[in-house]
């Protein structure tokens, strides 16, 4: 099965956490947390569709004024998620700047904000280049079951982790994975191209076996109806699910939180600041170890953990932080 999202750690396991999530079959990308986004080529940054923040620390959100001057002067819509009082935040951040020039920008930067609350209530707000970001009316919002974002083919669902100040953890999914056969479609005399686009949003949600699809080869177009496509030339299988999980407090509450976000994840990022021997400093600091990191991936199932977010006093020492998380992971 061939994936749908492809996350990369842009700083590395030690780095200011930020992960970017390519979607390459739709031509965008989804990032979890800002901080320093400078390995980022512009052409990445570009493809955000949606970013979500877990918290406001400098690490997680100092990269939002590198992604907002990448962005200024393109003609573009980014919706940003974050905590309760993440608006704030992005409005100080943008009264920060002057903006007398902005009525002469002809291409429009639009900021749709979501802040994630507690009991299933959020508020959402937005912010505009060419009306020199002052802050639109607010507006209250309902998130069922945590979900920030749900569009047919993919979701993101928050939990409110405990880090001395909300911090948000994240799952990424998808409710099932659409593979297309190329060879069963060339025996239908058909060919790849982006006309599966169609293909796959009208079976993402769940259109009628009589729904014609427009479909390509190389006698031109032709109009057959979704339930032979999906009989013929595609496979179903289980959706893939991305978890992402940073600057938590190893408390039973958060720990019941984690491994209920990341239950049976295909990839489980989850920070481990601290060496095992360390756990005095975590509970400290509110982070986690790598053994309790280790354990909550095992704990939920996952296929595979990738921790990061590593202080910097284990330089030189990757390798033995890896190996505590996986010694703990694989129960050892």
């Amino acid at each position: 099965m061939r994936p749908r999202f492809f996350p990369l750690l842009v700083n590395g396991r030690t780095g200011d956490p930020a992960l970017h999530v390519d979607l390459p079959m739709e031509r965008r990308a989804l990032m979890f947390d800002l901080g320093d986004v400078s390995r980022l080529p512009p052409r990445a940054a570009l493809r955000l569709s949606d970013v979500f923040v877990s918290h406001t620390h400098v690490d997680h959100f100092i990269g939002f004024d590198q992604l907002l001057r990448l962005l200024v002067g393109r003609e573009k819509q980014l919706r940003l998620h974050g905590p309760s009082g993440f608006a704030d935040r992005v409005e100080a951040k943008l009264r920060a700047y002057t903006w007398n020039l902005a009525a002469s920008f002809r291409a429009d930067l639009v900021l749709t904000v979501t802040e994630m609350h507690s009991r299933g209530r959020g508020l959402r707000t937005q912010f505009r280049l060419t009306r020199g970001f002052a802050r639109e009316a607010d507006e209250a919002v309902a998130l069922a079951d945590g979900v920030l974002r749900a569009e047919p083919s993919l979701s993101v669902r928050a939990a409110v982790l405990e880090h001395r100040t909300p911090c948000l953890g994240f799952a990424l999914e998808e409710p099932e994975h659409v593979n297309v056969w190329p060879n069963r479609l060339a025996e239908m005399g058909l060919a790849p191209g982006p006309w599966l686009a169609g293909l796959k949003a009208a079976l993402f949600r769940r259109m009628p076996d009589e729904t014609p699809i427009a479909a390509m080869g190389p006698g031109g177009t032709r109009h057959l109806p979704l339930g032979v496509l999906r009989e013929r030339a595609v496979s179903i299988t289980p959706g893939q699910k991305l978890a992402y999980v940073t600057d938590a407090a190893f408390t039973p509450e958060n720990r019941a939180a984690i491994v209920a976000l990341a239950r049976d994840a295909d990839i489980l990022f989850i920070e481990a600041v601290f060496a095992a021997r360390d756990a005095a400093l975590a509970v400290r600091r509110a982070h986690l170890t790598t053994a309790q990191a280790g354990g909550l991936a095992r704990e939920a199932g996952v296929a595979r953990v990738e921790p990061f977010h590593f202080s910097p006093r284990y330089g030189g020492a990757e390798a033995a932080m890896l190996a505590e998380v996986e010694a703990a992971f694989r129960g050892a």
